[in-house]
């Protein structure tokens, strides 16, 4: 055993063999089934990725072209409208008095209260619902907050500006949804990260894909995977224009404080998850859905941090993470800060299902082993022990 096995962190400890995305931390590539992470950010709508990520693992759609040949963009529709409908199925299982329970709940944990009422399963069906459902549950947690009623789905938008108009009430612009569709393609999948490695576990069981995203979603809550990006603006808030980010960000690090958005456990270089999004930011500044001073005091704060990091840490490599214009994107489109991690959910939940199937496909129950630490007992003494018998 060496040092990072007795660390409890698994790191550098393979327990899976995929096909479904490869993370080099070392060149700063994300590959996701084949296709390098740039290649679909800006062309793909998470229907897409959906449909690569689930290749193989499922029956074809009900109502594909049944030529295996046949047009790729009619199979793209297909799997478009089997998601849209599966968004009004998931609406359907919303209850008269949910706004009243579930609105004092974090939106997390309404999200992950009201996922537990699908139905389990292996099949396709199940899938769809439990891939279209976090998109609908989290509109409608965050227009509970508000005292609003949640808004049924539009079965024939995608995916993106339906999930942008439940939430908001009216149509988003072709921009705003198409950086919506950039940040859900971005985080679909990412490697055997917390969440994955806990869907895949409870899929290893037999248990159901509902329970495996449950799995998912339960580790993703925690602060140490998926809840940084409201940190983020939080500090940004603080700094309050660009001039200040430096003299800010010195102190901040002098004192021991962590700076959100910058590092990452697996990338040694800049996080290409990071460039994607904010590609897409500049995208929403262009047409005016984000301020221009906001943005400003974005990228003069990821500057100074930088420059900060690698004076005062020169022997480790803090770059800029997906964090950092996730936390900007996000807040650009509307969603309040508390709703982060469901919105990350919305798109991760391709990834822990595909991940999942694979998993069931090999036939193996994933149990590995541990080493005991403990106080050593001494082993009964013949006497006793005959005694004893």
């Amino acid at each position: 055993m060496n040092d990072k096995d007795d660390d409890g962190s698994l790191e550098g400890v393979v327990a899976a063999r995929t096909v479904l995305s490869e993370v080099d931390g070392a060149a700063g590539r994300l590959v996701i089934r084949g296709h390098e992470l740039d290649e679909i950010a800006q062309h793909w709508r998470y229907e897409d990725v959906v449909a690569l990520l689930f290749e193989g693992f499922f029956d074809k759609l009900p109502d594909a072209d049944a030529d295996a040949d046949a047009d790729a963009d009619a199979d793209a529709d297909a799997m478009r409208a089997a998601i849209g409908r599966a968004r009004r199925e998931a609406f359907e299982r919303l209850q008269p008095n949910d706004d009243a329970v579930l609105r004092r709940m974090p939106p997390i944990e309404a999200v992950r209260a009201l996922l537990a009422r699908l139905p389990d399963g292996d099949d396709l069906p199940t899938a769809l619902r439990l891939v279209a459902a976090p998109a609908v549950y989290t509109a409608a947690a965050m227009r509970w907050r508000l005292g609003v009623q949640a808004l049924a789905p539009d079965e024939s938008l995608p995916h993106a500006a339906d999930m942008l108009r439940m939430l908001h009430g009216r149509a988003p612009t072709s921009v705003q949804a198409a950086a919506l569709d950039t940040y859900l393609v971005t985080v679909c999948d990412h490697g055997l990260n917390a969440s994955t490695f806990a869907a895949r576990v409870v899929a290893s069981t037999g248990a159901g894909l509902a329970s495996a995203v449950l799995a998912g979603i339960s580790a993703l809550k925690g602060p140490l995977h998926g809840g940084a990006p409201g940190p983020v603006l939080d500090a940004l808030d603080a700094i309050g224009v660009a001039a200040n980010a430096r003299p800010w960000l010195e102190e901040a690090v002098a004192s021991g404080q962590r700076l959100m958005g910058f590092g990452h456990r697996i990338y040694r270089v800049r996080d290409p998850r990071a460039d994607a999004l904010k590609g897409a930011l500049h995208r929403l500044g262009s047409e005016g859905s984000i301020n221009a001073a906001r943005l400003e005091l974005a990228e003069a704060a990821e500057q100074a941090a930088l420059a900060i990091l690698r004076e005062a840490k020169p022997g480790r490599a803090l770059e800029t993470n997906v964090e950092f214009y996730t936390a900007l994107l996000l807040e650009a489109l509307g969603f309040g800060r508390e709703s982060f991690t469901c919105v990350f959910a919305a798109g991760r939940v391709a990834g822990w299902l595909a991940h999942a199937r694979e998993q069931v496909k090999t036939g193996r129950l994933i149990r590995p082993q541990s080493v005991y630490v403990g106080p050593v007992s001494r082993p009964p003494e013949p006497a006793k022990a005959a005694l004893a018998n």
